[in-house]
């Protein structure tokens, strides 16, 4: 067996199609087949199950699919390695953010990234905080902006800057008026939040339930404009991070929290056993410098 026969079998596993895994390998489809045969010969087991409709692993083929997968992951690794140590800033670089984030801070970090460190090939990756911390763990991203704290023994984390949270209500609201807004006085108003596995989700619910209030049942979003977009219709109200809030926003008002003012960390997360750290100060530096970040605007009471 040899690195390309486990290429082979990784993307006919992701794929659960030879034709389509073909094309991600540059082979023809007859090529990869007989090869894969071949292989299942050598080891004396079935790989893959195979009809007119599905490709599918068998349980064997689960257990050595997964080790072909790890095996390449420290190929790559070692080619990672190599590549650092000839320039730290050269070669590819994968970064995570959780989508209640990613949309307010990539369109300015990014062009600050390629700036600073042009021979970087940046990749970005844009998921939920837990599909992240999987990635981070199995070696398949290299840094992703989390919310703090981040419970995991493998990782390390840096705290980069706090994003305070707002009350998000519509024009002509009974709150619409306030300068500022005490958490206590959102017990009468049930909140609008994210679907379940988004973070902002998470604290959100712990505002709600410190102030003694409740969540709205009848509706969950998908992400934060579909929330702001309810907001504005008059649907309800919700909390939104100061990072989201836009400059001079018809349709809706931002109330600031009196003290203590609910907000979350966000941070700047790898592994400890990553050895590419120049990328990583560097990518500190830039986060932290001004402008990357959205300021209020007009529509912040």
């Amino acid at each position: 067996m040899n690195l390309r026969d486990m290429h082979y079998l990784v993307a006919v596993a992701d794929l659960r199609n030879f034709s389509e895994a073909a094309v991600q390998c540059h082979v023809s489809q007859p090529t990869l087949s007989h090869q894969i045969k071949k292989l299942e010969e050598w080891l004396g087991v079935q790989v893959f199950e195979r009809t007119n409709r599905r490709v599918m692993p068998t349980e064997a083929g689960e257990a050595i699919i997964r080790t072909a997968r790890r095996i390449l992951q420290e190929v790559e690794h070692i080619h990672d390695i190599a590549e650092s140590a000839r320039d730290p800033f050269s070669g590819k670089f994968r970064l995570g953010a959780f989508p209640t984030l990613s949309t307010y801070i990539f369109p300015g970090l990014v062009p600050r990234i390629h700036d600073a460190m042009p021979k970087l090939r940046l990749i970005l990756l844009e998921e939920k905080t837990q599909q992240l911390v999987e990635r981070l763990r199995a070696g398949t991203l290299d840094a992703a902006l989390l919310a703090l704290p981040v419970q995991d023994d493998t990782l390390v984390s840096a705290p980069l800057f706090e994003d305070a949270f707002f009350l998000a209500v519509p024009e002509g609201h009974a709150l619409a008026g306030h300068q500022v807004i005490t958490q206590l006085e959102l017990a009468e108003y049930p909140l609008m939040l994210l679907e379940e596995g988004h973070c902002l989700r998470d604290q959100a619910l712990d505002v709600c339930h410190n102030a003694g209030g409740a969540e709205e049942q009848d509706f969950r979003a998908t992400g934060l404009e579909t929330l702001r977009q309810m907001v504005k219709a008059g649907t309800g109200v919700t909390i939104m991070p100061e990072l989201a809030i836009r400059p001079a926003e018809e349709g809706i008002r931002y109330i600031p929290f009196a003290e203590p003012v609910p907000r979350r960390t966000i941070g700047l997360v790898w592994r400890k056993t990553y050895v590419r750290m120049p990328v990583i100060e560097a990518l500190r530096e830039l986060i932290n410098i001004p402008g990357i970040r959205h300021n209020r605007g007009d529509s912040v009471v």
